[in-house]
């Protein structure tokens, strides 16, 4: 069983520039492991804390200090010497210690920042892949599959400066049998997007905050029209080959019962279903992430109901990977499957028991990166360790993207796993 012997923490920059955290959890086998956590943009209301310094003069309040000085100061002095049973042990420990509902004492980036440490340094002393140990989280430590990337092409909202209200627009290889080749695929159809962005915009290759492109769309339709024109200047065919996902982040231009599509789109949610429902009717879309807004319960089953056997209905703002609202979910029959970030729960035991939860229900679960990342891969392991349907990490541009792209593909290479 482990011990820690040391915990520490240190403030870092994400893809946007933006502080986040990074911690080092070092046990008394001597065995050491750093892990970096990530920070979003589009956030729920319900997600876990955060804790920034809300120094104005310093990374406009953003700063992470107070975090770090958390993990080795209390959280340290709580836990080493320690002879921890499991990462459950762990992990209650940490909820505990910090004794809020939203983790907002410590932080939720630290506590994370400790949990997922500690998950590294663990599976080292065990001498097991990290995807190994995580699978062991959850089941029997066997992993049978990877999950099938959904990748950013085009983004708008909060991800690229709103030239259009609707955050993603990704692309699913839905035929493909490998990563390598799901991967070849995406690469192929981004790099003809981007010729059609030169020659129908006039812009050159500038990515949004996940990577994906961002020209000035006329319109949602003009989106998903370029979408399917670089599929096909790509050599693809559009649903059989290459469908698309879209992350609507309705919360986000949601007031007072109305959903602004556009400056002159103004819909009820009865309205705003239909919407979507047209553009499965015109587009091969196989998901819709945040269809409605987060605290639109009265009509979340509606919208599942219009989409069954269409598309899945993707709950992100609108689940925060939190069991509770999860559950709600299923009872009400409002979504059919989750969208799990670790981050938003801020434990691994936590975000766990939310997959089960979902996978219990039949829901498809797809594991997601935030806008705000780092060069660690940690959650390319979590996708295959938990048997992910699906994974979103952002486009097929940029570091931080790209470091949990060639993980996948360094772990087929090593298993042999087939591709959902």
């Amino acid at each position: 069983m482990p011990v820690i012997r040391r915990l520490s923490g240190l403030e870092i920059l994400d893809s946007r520039g933006r502080p986040t955290v990074q911690a080092t959890c070092e046990l008394s086998s001597g065995v050491m492991a750093t892990i970096s956590v990530p920070s979003g943009a589009s956030t729920g209301a319900h997600e876990a804390h955060e804790l920034r310094d809300g120094d104005p003069q310093r990374y406009r309040g953003l700063g992470c200090r107070r975090a770090v000085s958390h993990i080795h100061g209390e959280i340290q002095a709580a836990l080493a010497g320690r002879t921890l049973y499991d990462q459950g042990e762990l992990d209650q420990s940490l909820i505990e210690l910090d004794g809020t509902a939203d983790k907002s004492r410590l932080g939720a980036n630290a506590i994370l920042a400790v949990s997922l440490a500690f998950a590294r340094a663990a599976a080292l002393e065990q001498g097991v892949p990290l995807y190994r140990y995580f699978a062991g989280l959850l089941g029997d430590g066997e992993a049978r599959t990877l999950p099938r990337p959904t990748i950013n092409l085009f983004s708008g909202g909060k991800h690229a400066g709103g030239q259009v209200s609707i955050q993603d627009l990704l692309l699913v290889p839905v035929a493909a049998q490998t990563m390598d080749q799901a991967l070849a695929t995406v690469v192929e159809v981004f790099q003809c997007a981007a010729e059609l962005n030169r020659e129908r915009y006039g812009v050159r290759l500038l990515t949004a905050d996940e990577g994906g492109l961002a020209p000035p769309f006329p319109s949602i339709e003009a989106m998903w029209d370029d979408a399917l024109a670089a599929i096909r200047r790509a050599g693809f065919e559009p649903g059989r080959e290459v469908a698309l996902a879209v992350d609507v982040a309705s919360s986000h231009f949601y007031s007072e019962g109305y959903y602004a599509l556009s400056a002159d789109q103004r819909l009820s949610p009865a309205e705003m279903i239909d919407q979507i429902a047209a553009w499965l009717t015109d587009y091969p879309i196989v998901s819709v992430e945040d269809g409605l807004s987060e605290e639109d319960w009265d009509h979340w089953p509606d919208l599942r109901a219009r989409l069954d056997g269409r598309a899945l209905v993707l709950g992100d703002d609108f689940l925060c990977t939190n069991p509770a609202r999860i559950q709600r979910a299923i009872d009400s029959g409002a979504a059919n499957a989750l969208l799990l970030k670790v981050n938003q729960i801020g434990t691994l035991t936590e975000a766990g028991e939310a997959c089960q939860l979902a996978r219990a229900a039949g829901w498809h679960v797809t594991i997601s990166a935030r806008s705000g990342e780092t060069e660690d891969h940690w959650l390319a392991d979590l996708a295959v360790g938990w048997g992910g349907d699906h994974i979103k990490i952002g486009s097929i541009t940029q570091s931080e993207r790209l470091a949990k792209y060639n993980r996948l593909l360094a772990i087929e290479a090593e298993t042999g796993l087939p591709i959902r």
